[in-house]
């Protein structure tokens, strides 16, 4: 079975019921997220051996999601146990015209205090074939972002693919400071992953005719994008990014590209009723890793990464619960939601 192996903060996730506002929330729900965990488990969930690696304290809600992605199949045995709390977002669900809010209560957190020479990176990569990160990683601190591109440096040396979506967060950091670190973790990249602001963010690559707030897009726009991320880092084998069309935060239009070898494969297009964004584009980056371990054609590559985010979008949380037979139906043409019996 081919082991990937993923990098990154897991968070504790806190939503109000429904489409509650946190104005008006009595109560909350606990899950877990983050972006490297997402993708960790939903490529357990497609079949493959996903190993997860992060820092967290010695506490029962740590160990709670422990035994949670334990029980998914995702193997924790390199998780790190040290520092003092784990993150915490808050997530409102947007409906409608009003987006989706996430509020950030993260600073401190155990994986942002990480020292890199904690990592064992030999024996994390034990029989690994493929490493993933993302650029929010780095963003926590300094120590974490030296981590990750340790982490990307060590996996390229043992020959072992590396992927790395861009997920920029204003939040986080600058654009600037990202365009920085994330400039010196590029080049130990094969892969990279990237949405319709991340590449003009972070290395100020603007796709051309499109427009984010319209929702306006342009597929000769993003083959240019695609083609100046390669020639400022000709190391990279591939570019994917979503193409996401924001008609409301409860309907999207989802496709993608993958550019490769001078040749951009687009896949076709899903209009698709939200239950929660979160996450969509985690299971898209799982997609891809799954199909390119398991030497998929460039255009089967990324139609199954946009068929598997597109199913993402019908779950409630972080995690994607999509199984490699339903992504499988969906590729065939049955996107029905018809009751399987």
């Amino acid at each position: 079975m081919q082991r990937v192996v993923t990098f990154g903060e897991v968070m504790l996730r806190l939503c109000p019921p429904g489409y509650l506002r946190l104005l008006q929330a009595t109560s909350l729900e606990l899950t877990f997220g983050g972006a490297e965990i997402n993708v960790a488990v939903s490529l357990a969930q497609l079949g493959l051996d996903a190993r997860f690696v992060t820092r967290l304290p010695k506490n029962d809600v740590a160990q709670g999601f422990i035994n949670q992605v334990r029980g998914l199949g995702v193997d924790t045995t390199k998780i790190l146990r040290g520092g003092e709390r784990m993150g915490v977002y808050f997530v409102e669900k947007g409906a409608s015209q009003r987006a989706s809010t996430v509020l950030y209560d993260r600073a401190n957190s155990a994986i942002a205090e990480i020292s890199p020479e904690e990592l064992n990176w030999d024996e994390i990569f034990e029989g690994a074939t493929a490493f993933h990160t993302t650029g929010i990683t780095p963003a926590l601190s300094d120590s974490a972002a030296a981590a990750a591109i340790a982490g990307a440096k060590a996996a390229q040396a043992k020959g072992i693919s590396v992927s790395c979506d861009l997920n920029y967060r204003k939040k986080l950091w600058s654009s600037a400071k990202a365009g920085q670190v994330m400039g010196a973790l590029m080049p130990y990249v094969d892969w990279c992953i990237a949405n319709e602001e991340d590449a003009e963010t972070v290395f100020g690559i603007k796709a051309a005719d499109s427009n984010l707030t319209s929702g306006a897009l342009s597929h000769d726009g993003y083959i240019e994008v695609a083609q100046k991320l390669v020639e400022r880092f000709p190391n990279l084998k591939g570019v994917a990014i979503t193409l996401r069309e924001s008609y409301s935060a409860s309907r999207n239009g989802w496709s993608g590209m993958l550019y490769t070898k001078e040749n951009a494969h687009f896949s076709q297009h899903y209009d698709i009723d939200i239950v929660d964004r979160v996450g969509g584009g985690d299971s898209f980056a799982a997609g891809l890793i799954y199909s390119l371990v398991n030497g998929k054609s460039a255009q089967d590559t990324i139609e199954f990464a946009i068929a598997a985010s597109c199913l993402k979008h019908s779950i409630v949380g972080d995690f994607s619960y999509i199984k490699l037979a339903e992504v499988e139906t969906l590729l065939k043409g049955d996107g029905s939601g018809r009751v399987q019996r």
